[in-house]
């Protein structure tokens, strides 16, 4: 995108933030030191060192070792080299004045087949977590981002209920062994994409296709999710305990009755399907009218199980999806034309994240505080005479940042944010081609170039830490 391209959007969106996009606007709440300012990453996407000190295989090692599936071929088998650059990774995160960050623990690095503790892997753990201490930076950590063990997939992954109490087992192990390095547990990160993506279209791994998989494997995911958050309030109460949900917004092509009705179709199987079990303990009635016959097997306690009241909700937010009738009772995607768009060929939509936000505020009574775990946009960033001038991510991340301010103005509590990403990463099925980190890695020499982006973050954080 040109220059002047995206100084004319920066000035469009600014709503109520500054001329510098980190300098909000006096009375913005960005300015209070409790709203938390954080990078997020995930272990399978950085870590690397995939058969070193007794991990296990996952199942996105057989996923982007299966020709076809992942982008180029790329596989995570170094990704970042985080687990051997960990230490001087933390010192990057907290010279740039970062004050959180959210990672995952690697479910085949930290037990056996057998459910047996591995030290080695738990130690890297300990450490980390450790350092992001010492370092003053509050720590979440997700139990599940996407790593499942080949093991058990091979016993049916999600789609096997067995799986709900393996996982119970595993948030049990963590949670005594970590307990009180972690500021906040997130079970799980964005079940839509764990379901939907890795067994209804075989998008990501384990790569099944089936409609009905997709929605059993989801009321396991959740009910794991339950039974570990019982497990997590059992051995450390002192911190706070959440999960962590992507959402969409969905827009009406047209004004009329059916492409409107359309768009709230959207909305239930990508928000609803997941928001309304744990907020309202139902699975939304609508989606049953959208996959007809695809109703998943519930038993009894299941769904007080995954209602259990959270602690906090994490968010995750991209783009929204513009759609039309299909003109049964379902719908079509109709890409719009003339919009922003990241590398990813995702619409950039600020406006979506405030809409969706108030939204949930009006619509879940039990809506706990919120915070945004993910924002971020892909662009092909290169290094040029040591510098990345990542412009169309700082005008993304100001408007963003500008939209859930107005959310917060019209009455959501929202706690906190993290930028997706703090490294450039293994992008699941595309590999290493889309750059969403606000520092640079070099996946040749593992060099890590600070952008532009993060020198205004920090610029910021230091500014409003002084005034505090």
């Amino acid at each position: 995108m040109a220059q002047d391209a995206v100084e004319s959007l920066d000035v469009a969106g600014g709503s109520n933030l500054g001329g510098d996009p980190f300098t909000p606007a006096a009375g913005s709440a960005l300015w209070r030191k409790h709203f938390l300012i954080g990078a997020a990453t995930a272990s399978y996407q950085i870590e690397g060192a995939v058969n070193e000190d007794g991990r296990l295989p996952s199942i996105w090692d057989t996923f982007s070792a299966t020709p076809g599936k992942v982008l180029h071929g790329d596989t995570g088998e170094h990704a970042c080299d985080h687990y051997h650059r960990w230490e001087s990774d933390v010192e990057l995160l907290a010279s740039l004045n970062f004050e959180a960050y959210r990672l995952s623990i690697a479910w085949p690095r930290v037990m056996d087949e057998a459910g047996r503790p591995n030290r080695k892997g738990l130690d890297f753990y300990k450490r980390l977590l450790g350092k992001l201490k010492d370092k003053g930076l509050q720590t979440f950590a997700t139990l599940y981002h996407w790593d499942l063990p080949q093991h058990l997939e091979d016993r049916g992954g999600w789609l096997n209920r067995d799986i709900v109490y393996r996982f119970a087992d595993y948030a049990d192990l963590m949670s005594r062994e970590l307990a009180g390095h972690v500021d906040a547990w997130m079970t799980l990160n964005e079940p839509w994409c764990s379901a939907f993506l890795g067994y209804g279209n075989g998008h990501h791994a384990p790569g099944r296709a089936n409609l009905r998989y997709a929605v059993q494997a989801m009321h396991h995911l959740l009910l794991a999710h339950g039974e570990a958050l019982a497990v997590l309030r059992e051995n450390d109460p002192a911190s706070k305990k959440g999960i962590v949900a992507n959402v969409g917004r969905g827009t009406a092509n047209t004004q009329s009755a059916a492409d409107t009705h359309a768009a709230h179709l959207f909305e239930v199987q990508h928000n609803a399907w997941i928001l309304d079990p744990l907020l309202k303990g139902t699975y939304p009635a609508d989606l049953w009218t959208l996959w007809p016959g695809a109703e998943p097997l519930v038993l009894d306690g299941d769904m007080q199980t995954i209602g259990a009241p959270l602690d906090f909700l994490g968010i995750n937010y991209y783009f929204r999806t513009n759609v039309e009738s299909d003109g049964a009772n379902g719908y079509i995607e109709v890409p719009l034309a003339g919009v922003e768009r990241t590398q990813m060929g995702w619409e950039v939509y600020p406006d979506g994240l405030r809409d969706l936000l108030t939204g949930f505020h009006r619509n879940y009574r039990a809506l706990p505080p919120i915070y945004i775990t993910e924002n971020g946009m892909a662009s092909d960033d290169k290094v040029d005479n040591g510098h990345v001038d990542d412009a169309q991510r700082i005008a993304f991340l100001k408007r963003h940042l500008a939209a859930v301010d107005e959310a917060i103005a019209q009455g959501v509590d929202v706690r906190g944010y993290f930028v997706w990403s703090l490294l450039d990463n293994f992008e699941w099925a595309y590999g290493y081609e889309r750059r969403f980190g606000v520092v640079h890695v070099d996946y040749r020499t593992q060099q890590r170039t600070v952008k532009r982006s993060a020198q205004l973050i920090s610029k910021f954080l230091q500014e409003r830490a002084a005034r505090a």
